[in-house]
């Protein structure tokens, strides 16, 4: 509710949530609040990652900082600016994709276009390449 009364139009903005939280203890303190008793009761299931989930979220890249409000906790993330021309040919790319692509098409599209960007699932390959290759129109000037 602070971050909207705060916004002025097209802010990210980033939250400071305190110290980090680990889940079997939230899960335990939600048991235990319920008035039940943990492995009694009800049993937690450990199942570990699913494909895509994270250990923990890194919500801003190193070229990206926070600038502070009038709320301590609240900040706006200062981001980079979007190359509009790289973000339409790419757009254009998936809309052909969608039509005739394979899975391992889109992520290397994803690669080319966010360059911090690196699957983490262990079933795609670690895709590299070299800077303007992706969008040869782009660095020559042309469309």
């Amino acid at each position: 509710i602070q971050a909207g009364a705060l916004g002025q139009g097209g802010e990210v903005f980033v939250l400071d949530m305190g110290e980090p939280v680990k889940i079997m203890d939230l899960a335990k303190d939600l048991i235990e609040l319920s008035g039940l008793k943990v492995g009694q009761d009800i049993e937690i299931k450990i199942t570990g990652l699913r494909p895509g989930e994270k250990l923990y979220e890194e919500l801003l890249n190193d070229n990206e900082n926070n600038l502070a409000t009038e709320h301590e906790r609240i900040f706006i993330a200062k981001l980079e600016e979007v190359d509009e021309q790289k973000l339409n040919l790419a757009l254009n790319k998936f809309v052909q994709l969608f039509r005739t692509g394979k899975a391992s098409d889109y992520i290397r599209t994803l690669v080319e276009l966010v360059e911090t960007y690196q699957p983490q699932r262990d079933n795609v390959p670690t895709l590299t390449l070299v800077k303007d290759e992706a969008y040869p129109e782009i660095a020559s000037g042309s469309e």
